[in-house]
């Protein structure tokens, strides 16, 4: 299971190096920061369970900020003029 945290590490490090080229900076920044917890943590040797039960508190902050973003940050598109 710590395997595959480095694999997310790797493919956030990759969505971060491509943000930081297409100049936009706070989405690199993010995704270094995910890159550095992911590696982090598969360094641990913690079990599976507890590498299950972390993945689910990730997602759930992922989706609880994302909603929280899209509901009442992110601006009206095309659709909405």
């Amino acid at each position: 299971m710590d395997r595959m945290y480095r694999v997310l590490g790797f493919w956030t490090g990759i969505f971060a190096v491509m943000f930081f080229v297409g100049d936009m900076y706070t989405a690199s920044l993010l995704f270094f920061g995910q890159t550095g917890f992911f590696l982090l943590l598969s360094y641990l040797k913690l079990s599976e369970r507890m590498y299950i039960y972390i993945f689910g508190a990730y997602l759930t902050v992922f989706f609880a900020g994302f909603t929280y973003y899209t509901t009442f940050l992110m601006g009206n598109g095309p659709a909405g003029h």
